[in-house]
């Protein structure tokens, strides 16, 4: 730092911060070498904040994301990203590649647009259902807008002929099209977004293992980096297929996701896929034949537990009808557990379900809800729930309006098809590692890794040669980060009452100089040199030179969530400025002689993990 007698004249300190002013987003080399940089100066940049959230914004992040000028809707789930916001997007890509690139994964680019043949050809023409954009052109032929891109990677892996071309992992970030009914949250849920998806493509399942543990671990350093508290949780694969499935999950009451976890271990898992202990009920023996007997009126569990000779939930079945891929099928569970319909779809493999009508229940079953059961039934597919195994003297409906059955024994009486877990897990039930009580959290799903197996690779006949010249399908996976949504996520997480925190490693801006009035030409002079020393220094600086009262400022700044602010004001007299940091709201006087190096020290290390992130 140099300063002269009559100016604030300021030089960049030789901190190793400066090695990167040449990477800074505005900074660029001249024909000599020299390094120069774009002035970031607020009163020429486009940052349209707004006093006031749209009145349709409820989750945090769409609120100020909106307000602080980094995002505007174009229509529902469709946003525009102004330049703050393309900062902070292109940034949290840009970790996203680095990590990916630490794993020897290789960037491609896409198309978005595909032809069905495609589509068709893996079975998920249907299977993706209304949410799929499709679209015919000119010739007819039918096309969709790329909701992700097994198939298409898959395409190209018809040209690894070899096993010593394995392992390849391949990714790309790439824009999605997802046509969801609701639109909501602003980036959270949307219908445009750019996502990281990745693939790997393997000799086996050893290798598969290899590459998904590979990018497991590069998700956790990709959410440490963004300061996202992402947990890893068991989950179901859905419409993707394959066998493990896991989500980085981030607590949020703006979240669409319910989480089981326990309150003493490690065990976490989606309420898609989660499970709890449940306490053994002892049954008494049941007599040679269920006893029907009348229940008028009867219509619910907790009815059926009230009347005289009713029976507890527990010791009730509960018998939903259900329409999977068009046929009734039968679930059934205890009276006081509900059906996880996730958990029914991924047993049985169903595209689409759906609760049966009254009139097909009556027509399937003979009676209307409430008095529905499975005892002689035959020619309808009857799922079970794991907690009715070996069951007896249960009580369930009659088939027959206001009659119910007692005295059931599940396997003698009732023709079950398959066994599978199809039970909601509730707050407070034991957790199946160590007993603990369970709790549920909301969560946004901010990462997904799949363990897809040989499904699309058998589908488009990707094979290679092994060693002995056999030749053998490849086995794949998938793993998705969308980009918006990891932008949202940090907001929710980091913000306050008066506007966004970002850590460091994704703020717009590193650093934004205030000049608390434009009336004093010294402070405007000091202002434009700590801008020019601190851009020379690597850091990523906005000098903000507005015509305006210095609250205005200060509020602007603390609404954009800038990770430091340094004010040129009355402190100037003194040889000094002070420095306000956004996480905490602490203010210090540090001279102007020193200000950038100290900055410029304490940034290079919030970059990467360190002490003073800046984070809240």
């Amino acid at each position: 730092m140099v300063v002269t007698d009559d100016t604030a004249t300021v030089s960049a300190p030789r901190t190793p911060g400066r090695a990167r002013a040449s990477r800074c987003p505005g900074h660029r080399r001249d024909r000599g070498g020299a390094v120069a940089w774009a002035a970031m100066h607020w009163s020429t940049l486009f940052i349209p904040t707004l006093r006031e959230a749209p009145a349709d914004a409820e989750a945090a992040s769409h609120k100020l994301l909106v307000r602080g000028g980094f995002i505007r809707q174009l229509h529902a789930g469709h946003y525009s990203l102004l330049p703050l916001g393309l900062r902070v997007h292109d940034k949290v890509a840009r970790i996203v590649r680095e990590e990916m690139d630490a794993i020897g994964a290789q960037e491609f680019l896409l198309p978005a647009l595909h032809p069905a043949s495609i589509w068709k050809a893996s079975g998920r023409w249907e299977l993706m259902g209304a949410e799929m954009f499709r679209l015919r052109d000119r010739k007819e032929a039918e096309l969709a807008l790329g909701m992700t891109h097994e198939e298409i990677f898959t395409t190209l892996a018809l040209e690894i002929s070899s096993y010593r071309m394995l392992p390849q992992i391949w990714y790309q970030i790439q824009t999605k099209f997802r046509d969801e009914p609701r639109p909501k949250a602003g980036l959270l849920r949307v219908r445009e977004f750019l996502m990281k998806d990745s693939y790997s493509f393997d000799l086996d399942e050893a290798g598969l293992d290899r590459s998904f543990d590979l990018h497991h671990e590069a998700y956790q350093r990709i959410f440490a980096r963004l300061d996202l508290p992402a947990v890893p949780v068991e989950a179901s694969s859905g419409a993707m297929g394959g066998s493990d499935s896991v989500e980085f999950m981030v607590p949020s009451p703006a979240g669409e996701d319910d989480v089981v976890r326990c309150t003493s271990c490690d065990y976490a898992a989606n309420v898609e896929r989660a499970t709890s202990r449940l306490e053994p009920v002892v049954d008494e023996a049941p007599p040679p034949a269920p006893e029907r007997f009348p229940t008028p009126g009867v219509r619910t569990i907790a009815a059926l537990e009230e009347i005289e000779g009713g029976a507890p939930a527990d010791r009730q079945i509960k018998t939903m009808v259900m329409v999977l891929d068009g046929e009734i099928t039968l679930a059934l569970l205890r009276g006081d557990h509900q059906l996880e319909e996730q958990k029914l779809k991924d047993a049985t493999g169903a595209v689409e379900m759906r609760p049966a009508t009254p009139e097909e229940t009556l027509e399937h079953l003979g009676a209307h809800p409430g008095s529905l059961g499975a005892v002689g039934v035959s020619g309808l597919r009857i799922i079970a729930d794991e907690a009715l195994r070996g069951r007896t003297n249960l009580t369930t409906g009659a088939n027959t309006d206001d009659w119910h059955l007692r005295g059931v024994d599940i396997e003698r009486d009732i023709a079950v098809d398959a066994w599978a877990d199809l039970r909601r897990v509730e707050a407070g039930e034991p957790c199946p590692r160590c007993g603990a009580p369970l709790e549920i959290v909301r969560c946004i799903e901010a990462g997904h890794i799949f363990k897809l197996g040989r499904r699309y690779a058998e589908a488009l006949g990707a094979t290679v040669l092994d060693a002995d010249g056999v030749e053998r399908t490849l086995v794949m996976g998938s793993y998705g980060i969308g980009i918006g949504r990891a932008v949202a996520a940090i907001a929710e997480t980091h913000h306050d009452e008066r506007g966004l925190i970002w850590p460091v490693a994704v703020a717009p801006y590193e650093v934004v100089v205030t000049v608390a009035t434009t009336k004093d030409p010294e402070a405007v002079d000091a202002g434009r040199r700590l801008h020019d020393a601190f851009a020379l220094a690597g850091v990523e600086v906005l000098l903000d030179d507005r015509d305006a009262r210095a609250g205005v400022k200060f509020a602007d700044a603390e609404l954009i969530g800038i990770p430091w602010r340094v004010t040129v004001g009355k402190a100037l007299a003194d040889g000094e400025v002070e420095v306000t940091e956004r996480a905490t709201g602490e203010t210090r006087r540090v001279p102007v002689l020193e200000v950038v190096e100290d900055l410029a020290a304490t940034i290079g290390a919030a970059r990467h993990g360190g002490p003073d992130g800046g984070s809240s």
